[in-house]
């Protein structure tokens, strides 16, 4: 049995595209969601499997570990072979690999379920992002990705809630096979509605690219969630450290050789794409460092439980799914254009750290921190996006989403470890719990918590200072990219200019401008 296939798409971008882009968010939705579900079953696995700290911490970090790792060559598997093929495999892949960590019954089975989990949650991650830029006009791009980006948001917020809800109702492998109705809706929507589309030059795979690649990420995201539990001067820090950094190394030379590399190197050379990249780096690592501190705040100094301080955090997520859900921040970009948007947004995102930073003693300046990290993220998370995305060439558009990706991975990473470091070294001691057990009177246990609240202080009001400094150098490097471009455009004698040399095949050369990303 044979089916059409699906419609062209048009100048005004794919007919089903609202509908395309739907499928493509209920995917994302359940890679983001498993980013945290598993946080709130570790009572549950610690009981029932057995399952020793070590054991918790592989089974959390084994997909975060594998998924970061193969961002990157995931990218370029789908460019090549085809996104619709790597996105529904992804789902594939995600689905067998809930089911296998939904009925295991040892700590080694869940563990490598989750790594499985997490080849498919690359998959999916870089290919749906590369879809919508595939099938949505330059125009429509951004409020595409808004849209996108408000569902990541929405899945970190609502995962601990709806791991919450399963645990109290059924038992622990319930918040995996969750996932499986979900992954085959969206296997038969993508298989029956999303086109496909690849690089047209079918450029030969670039094997060692990827093996470099994938080792040189993850040991440098392994050393990094190492760290904190190990001590940044053990030895499984500095090996894996620096493995990275030879490996990764050896990629950048690698890639700057071949005619035909999975990354290209002249990326880096577009200050619109050197400056969405600094942005997202600085304001992911502010963020995610601040927010993990910020899950302490609530439970340590303000005594709410777990849930209560998982609500307590949801309008942060909330803010920016209405945001983006109603256009709005889509509106203000075009008004104040890509690079105002990014240093309004992460000044936003700034001013809201430093309020909670100060609000060490309530919940109401809390709140108004939320709400303008909320509405900054809103507004500069997809301007940076598109403008990674639209340096890209459309060919190159899966390795522009595995980029995209890696960047967040590597801010989140270090943000948690180096914020978390700087509140080790304020605090001077092992936990606040192991400090508030040594406290023989009341005094001492004020004296212990007023402590752990200036170190909070500290170590947020400088994630909010790098948010600050990658608004400033990712605006500016945004603004003078526009400035060259319009430029380019117009030859000195008032005629339109070229855009950059070409190569023999008729395709822009290395070091020319990437052309502008169209559907």
């Amino acid at each position: 049995m044979t089916t059409s296939p699906p419609p062209s798409p048009s100048p005004q971008g794919h007919p089903r595209r609202w509908l395309i882009l739907g499928v493509i968010c209920l995917a994302q939705l359940t890679v983001v969601l498993d980013n945290t579900v598993l946080n709130v079953a570790i009572p549950s696995l610690t009981r029932e499997l057995g399952a020793a700290t070590s054991d918790i911490q592989w089974m959390i970090n084994a997909y975060s570990l594998v998924q970061s790792g193969l961002l990157l060559t995931a990218g370029s598997a789908a460019d090549r072979y085809g996104r619709k093929k790597m996105l529904a495999a992804g789902l594939a892949l995600f689905g067998v690999g809930s089911l296998v960590a939904g009925l295991a019954d040892s700590t080694p089975q869940l563990i490598a379920a989750r790594a499985g989990m997490g080849v498919g949650g690359a998959l999916l991650f870089t290919t749906t992002l590369a879809v919508v830029m595939q099938i949505f006009t330059p125009e429509q791009q951004p409020k595409a990705i808004g849209v996108w980006a408000a569902v990541n948001s929405l899945g970190f917020a609502t995962g601990p809630l709806i791991g919450g809800f399963m645990l109290d109702h059924f038992w622990w492998g319930a918040i995996f096979l969750i996932n499986l109705p979900v992954a085959a809706l969206g296997l038969v929507a993508v298989v029956t509605m999303v086109p496909e589309s690849k690089n047209p030059q079918g450029e030969r795979p670039d094997l060692l690219g990827a093996f470099l690649s994938t080792v040189g990420m993850t040991s440098l995201v392994f050393a990094i969630i190492s760290g904190p539990s190990h001590g940044w001067t053990s030895a499984r820090v500095l090996v894996s450290a620096a493995v990275a950094a030879v490996v990764l190394a050896l990629f950048a030379y690698w890639e700057s050789r071949i005619p035909y590399p999975m990354l290209d190197l002249a990326f880096f050379r577009n200050r619109r794409f050197t400056g969405a990249v600094a942005g997202a780096v600085l304001v992911t690592f502010g963020m995610a460092g601040a927010l993990f501190l910020l899950t302490q705040q609530l439970q340590f100094v303000l005594g709410y439980g777990p849930l209560e301080a998982g609500l307590r955090t949801a309008p942060l997520a909330l803010t920016v799914v209405a945001l983006n859900f109603t256009g709005l921040s889509v509106k203000v970009m075009v008004g104040l254009g890509g690079p105002l948007s990014v240093l309004v947004g992460m000044v936003s995102v700034a001013a809201g750290l430093v309020s909670i930073a100060v609000a060490a003693d309530g919940y109401a300046g809390m709140l108004a921190g939320l709400l303008l990290i909320g509405v900054g993220t809103a507004v500069a998370g997809p301007a940076m996006a598109h403008a990674i995305m639209s340096s890209i060439p459309p060919a190159k558009a899966g390795v522009g989403a595995g980029l995209n990706g890696t960047v967040a991975e590597f801010g989140n990473g270090l943000g948690v470890a180096v914020l978390g470091a700087v509140l080790t070294a304020e605090f001077a001691a092992q936990s606040l719990p192991t400090a508030l057990a040594g406290a023989g009177t009341a005094q001492e246990r004020s004296r212990v918590l007023d402590s752990f609240a200036s170190g909070l202080e500290t170590s947020q009001l400088l994630g909010a200072s790098a948010v600050l400094l990658g608004g400033v150098v990712a605006a500016g490097l945004l603004r003078r990219a526009e400035h060259e471009e319009s430029e380019g455009q117009q030859g000195p004698d008032g005629h339109e200019g070229r855009e950059g040399p070409e190569n023999h095949d008729g395709h822009e050369g290395r070091e020319g401008k990437p052309p502008v990303l169209a559907a």
